[in-house]
């Protein structure tokens, strides 16, 4: 039997006798398919029945440096290994040669970040207004305490010690840590106190509310940081866990201990931290680039 007709053999087999859907059933040939036409252009094979583990894991490599995804992968290798079982099952085949290739994962893309100018910008929020006021607060707490939206949002009155410049803060898990509060931040809590003091008529715990005096939602924090970066001209968006980047990668770019940053942050692994010294070599290298001598060729004459 030829390739072609091999092929034919195996999709019929899965649509007669496992009743397979049109829809997977394509899947399978066009999989198929693709690989016989990459194996006549690029392997020293006679057909997909001459095929090796080598060839396979050729091709699934070249298929991912084109930038196709994990399970995009992971499903022309499933394609292949029903192939190849079907095969050795008719006794064509002995061994198959993608049992034992795996797909490459996918590597998460790196959290955006904004870098300290635009914080600054952010943060040099005026006026003396109850909204101005609490706004400030709370986003001066976002950056300068790394916390999540919902650890934010949850804050009661209790949890903050502006004297010892700590916050307590329950995170995923219920798990409880203790966080310092930078002072730019103590001094915007400070002034909100006092506005919040002539609001919270009903007598609430929580830390920030809104002007009618109830606690304020997620959905209303995330509204007012998208007011404060535009009318503060940030071109990029920013949401609550930016900040929280932002934090992660500024401190780990000015004290390089990993440990501590997986502290403040909460995570209970220090894989989810490693993240950061991805972006903090990332600093690194447009630094160098940018001032070594040696980083570019000079134009020539």
């Amino acid at each position: 039997m030829n390739t072609e007709t091999d092929i034919q053999a195996f999709l019929d087999y899965l649509r007669f006798e496992r009743r397979y859907s049109q829809h997977t059933w394509e899947n399978y040939q066009r999989d198929l398919l693709q690989f016989s036409q990459w194996l006549d252009k690029h392997a020293e094979v006679g057909s997909l029945n001459d095929v090796n583990e080598f060839s396979v894991r050729q091709w699934i490599s070249q298929l991912h440096r084109e930038g196709l995804k994990s399970r995009s992968l992971q499903r022309k290798l499933s394609s292949l290994r029903s192939y190849y079982q079907y095969q050795i099952k008719h006794k064509r085949l002995s061994l198959n040669p993608a049992i034992d290739v795996r797909a490459p994962r996918d590597t998460k893309p790196l959290p955006k970040t904004l870098d300290i100018e635009q914080v600054t910008q952010l943060l040099n929020i005026e006026g003396d207004d109850f909204i101005s006021v609490r706004d400030k607060a709370i986003i001066e707490l976002f950056y300068s305490s790394g916390l999540r939206l919902a650890e934010l949002a949850s804050l009661q009155m209790a949890d903050i010690d502006l004297t010892g410049a700590l916050v307590t803060v329950t995170g995923k898990g219920n798990k409880t840590r203790i966080i310092p509060v930078g002072s730019k931040a103590v001094e915007a809590l400070k002034n909100w106190l006092v506005h919040r003091s002539l609001v919270n008529r009903k007598q609430l715990g929580d830390l920030f509310l809104s002007r009618q005096g109830s606690a304020i939602s997620h959905r209303n924090i995330q509204l007012r940081m998208n007011h404060w970066q535009k009318k503060q001209g940030i071109t990029q968006s920013i949401h609550p866990h930016k900040l929280r980047h932002s934090f992660a990668s500024h401190l780990l770019q000015s004290s390089g201990d990993l440990r501590a940053v997986q502290e403040f942050l909460g995570h209970s692994d220090i894989s989810s931290t490693q993240v950061y010294t991805h972006l903090d070599y990332q600093h690194l290298a447009s630094v160098y680039d940018k001032a070594h001598p040696r980083a570019r060729g000079k134009k020539k004459d």
